[in-house]
């Protein structure tokens, strides 16, 4: 299991590196097309770019053999899985399939030359950032990730709250922004916005979000000294906004964290045989006297009857101890998980014997 589970890693990795090296330059050929040929034959119609961009061919291998290698795990699991139905509803499982199939779906209609092939293939090729999705494949091998999708999952409320909050400043400081930038523009300028970057209030939600998130671009920023003094509460708006939900979030975090560290020191349980509990009323033990003895080597012995093996279970051979399968049992250093052969523990028979 080990060895597979590095084996994934590897090819995981190896095809997230691929993903990004497709994007590179120094991997890409652009090939220009002859237009002139291909509409005079009647196979091409005068539309589109005249030019192709190609991937270098050794990364479309390696990605193949990546999928192939996922297939194939995917397959297994589905195979093996116990129940198909939860393992459908899984999350994990249905990113592993969505990032397989765009793959299949564009070596097969590589070799098609109609129109709608090519736009199909055209969207698959732009949707191929679904691949990136298979880093989440990671959670199944680190305990981080799995922590921190735990904690992600049980703070669903506090982000919830957060962008609550956020979405509130941001339409509040948005619109104060607009008209504090129009205090002491130009009187002859009909919109009042020609000295400044907010036009309107739709764009002030993205400076708003930037301030707020204490990131500032730098893109937009107010001119006049009442849009400062807007933007300067902006800022500690959103520096509070983020500092209350954010602790308990913390704390769900250390909590799964602190969690999964101590099951990961746990000891491995083993099984253990557990004899089982000899029934009441047996046949073999019915008037015995108190004089009985037990012995390590000999078994146990009452009035010259020896006791079947099923029930030797039952009686603890520590040392010397009268033992009365039908009257009192009186056991020494046994406690009370000693039973006598009726099913009967040592407190009840003692108290039949005082009586």
């Amino acid at each position: 299991m080990k060895f597979v589970a590095f084996a994934s890693l590897f090819f995981i990795l190896v095809s997230i590196t691929t993903f990004c090296l497709e994007t590179h330059e120094a991997f890409n050929t652009i090939t220009l097309i002859n237009k002139s040929e291909a509409v005079l034959n009647g196979s091409l119609p005068d539309l589109g770019p005249d030019y192709t961009i190609e991937t270098d061919p050794a990364l479309t291998y390696v990605e193949g053999v990546c999928v192939l290698w996922f297939t194939l795990e995917f397959m297994v699991r589905v195979i093996f899985s116990p129940d198909k139905l939860e393992f459908v509803k899984n999350l994990l499982n249905i990113i592993d399939f969505v990032a397989i199939l765009p793959f299949y779906l564009e070596v097969g209609l590589s070799g098609l030359s109609s129109k709608a092939a090519k736009d199909v293939l055209g969207f698959l090729r732009v949707v191929r950032f679904v691949r990136i999705l298979r880093i989440f494949k990671l959670t199944r091998h680190f305990v981080g990730l799995r922590v921190l999708g735990h904690t992600l999952k049980a703070s669903t409320n506090e982000f919830l709250l957060l962008i609550i909050f956020l979405a509130l400043g941001v339409l509040i400081f948005a619109t104060a922004i607009y008209y504090a930038e129009r205090i002491g523009a130009n009187p002859n300028d009909p919109t009042a916005g020609e000295h400044t970057l907010f036009k309107n209030i739709p764009i002030g939600f993205w400076w708003a979000v930037v301030t707020m998130t204490t990131l500032g671009y730098g893109d937009m920023y107010p001119k006049t000294w009442s849009g400062m003094l807007v933007g300067a509460l902006c800022a500690l708006a959103g520096v509070l906004t983020i500092a209350m939900p954010v602790p308990v979030i913390v704390n769900n975090f250390g909590m799964y964290y602190s969690l999964a560290m101590a099951k990961q020191k746990l000891p491995k349980k083993r099984k253990k045989h557990i004899p089982q509990a000899v029934q009441g009323g047996s046949p073999t033990c019915v008037k015995a006297d108190l004089n009985a003895t037990c012995n390590s080597t000999q078994g146990c012995h009452i009035k010259g009857n020896r006791v079947p093996e099923s029930q030797r279970s039952a009686i603890s051979c520590c040392g010397a101890a009268a033992i009365s399968c039908c009257g009192a049992a009186a056991i020494s250093g046994c406690g009370a998980a000693a039973i006598s052969c009726c099913g009967r523990r040592p407190s009840h028979a003692a108290g039949r014997q005082s009586s």
